[in-house]
């Protein structure tokens, strides 16, 4: 596969404190009280034995959450070098004994703690708009976004201080209910979608392919202000602002919109990658647009499906050697195997990564 390409596979494991996309209860990945957070100064590099390091926070959208969770929940168990299943770093070209966290905040100065990472991390869940807004007022180091700071913020007149580093990419499916699916509804066209969503497409009768009891259609989306609601209605409508009439329901976050679905037997929905079921209550179906079908396993993950969106992980004025330490964790062979595709989105290629780091701290060691 040429490297620009991306993959549209994934696998699936069990995380030591549990996937981001499940464990609700994993508000906060660590220990601590989420210090003052802030970043940007580039104040914490090198002082690993000069007393408390405040913990790496984040917050934001549910759609990136999976990843910094899921990779925070592993930083702050810092497996050692032996571990293999969540470290194991021969395997990823990677030569060191040191443990994961160890190895990563070393890299930029910082000294290991006994029984601990060099500093841990506090990873919250909410949505776009108030990662993107924590991070600008200093409450936060890094606000997650699954959608562009300047769709996010229309309102400001600059974003030359949000430092916005890609962490992989979703290509946010179209989801119906099981009873959906069965009864038909496998595949619909992009106009059809935003027809259900304008309001001008109601029952389920009215789509060719439905072959099952007189339904209305229960149109399901993504709160105001998430990014996978400000992606959706930007990329298939036109206009992040684009009003959508047909919507029947909104939630706050993924995780509840996967619950909604589940539990409807008339539904359809546009949700994170990470939340869908291809064999459970959730199956995602077969998106035509502009004469190409796009399918989960096959092809939702080129580049020319409209509703791939970046996932991003904002930082303010600079990136310091914390944020640096983590993000490029992450960023890492190491982390896109683990904590990206995992979650089934796609990883950034090789040459996307390395511009990625590029907007890192220098490494000191």
């Amino acid at each position: 596969m040429p490297e620009d390409d991306r993959f549209d596979g994934a696998t699936r494991r069990k995380f030591i404190l549990g996937s981001g996309a499940a464990a609700l209860t994993m508000a906060a990945g660590c220990t601590g009280d989420g210090g003052d957070g802030g970043g940007g100064d580039g104040g914490d590099g090198g002082d690993g034995g000069s007393g408390p390091i405040t913990p790496l926070t984040a917050d934001g959208s549910s759609t990136v959450y999976p990843i910094t969770s899921d990779g925070g929940s592993v930083w702050n168990s810092n497996p050692p070098a032996d571990d293999k299943e969540y470290w194991g770093p021969g395997q990823y070209g990677i030569d060191t004994d040191k443990p994961m966290a160890d190895y990563w905040a070393g890299l930029y100065g910082f000294e290991p703690r006994e029984g601990a990472p060099p500093f841990t991390t506090s990873v919250g869940l909410s949505h776009s708009g108030t990662g993107v807004s924590k991070v600008s007022k200093g409450q936060v180091d890094i606000g997650q976004s699954s959608a562009p700071v300047e769709a996010e913020l229309p309102e400001r007149d600059s974003y030359d201080d949000f430092i916005d580093h890609v962490v992989g990419v979703d290509g946010q499916p179209i989801v119906v209910s099981r009873e959906i699916y069965d009864a038909g509804v496998t595949k619909l066209t992009g106009d059809q979608v935003a027809a259900i969503y304008k309001g001008e497409i109601e029952s389920w009768q009215e789509i060719d392919s439905y072959d099952g009891p007189d339904k209305e259609i229960q149109a399901l989306g993504r709160a105001e202000g998430s990014g996978t609601d400000t992606a959706f209605r930007l990329n298939l409508l036109g206009d992040p602002d684009a009003p959508m009439p047909g919507t029947d329901g909104r939630y706050g976050q993924n995780q509840q919109l996967q619950t909604a679905v589940a539990d409807s037997d008339n539904a359809i929905a546009y949700i994170a990658l990470a939340f869908v079921q291809p064999d459970g209550e959730v199956p995602p179906i077969a998106l035509e647009l502009d004469g190409t079908t796009y399918e989960l396993g096959k092809n939702l993950g080129a580049k020319g499906y409209p509703l791939s969106r970046d996932l991003h992980c904002y930082t303010w004025q600079g990136t310091d050697e914390k944020e640096s330490a983590f993000i490029r964790m992450i960023l890492s062979e190491y982390g896109q195997k683990n904590f990206v595709e995992p979650n089934n989105y796609f990883k950034l290629p090789p040459s996307r990564r390395e511009e990625e780091r590029k907007k890192l701290a220098e490494t000191t060691n």
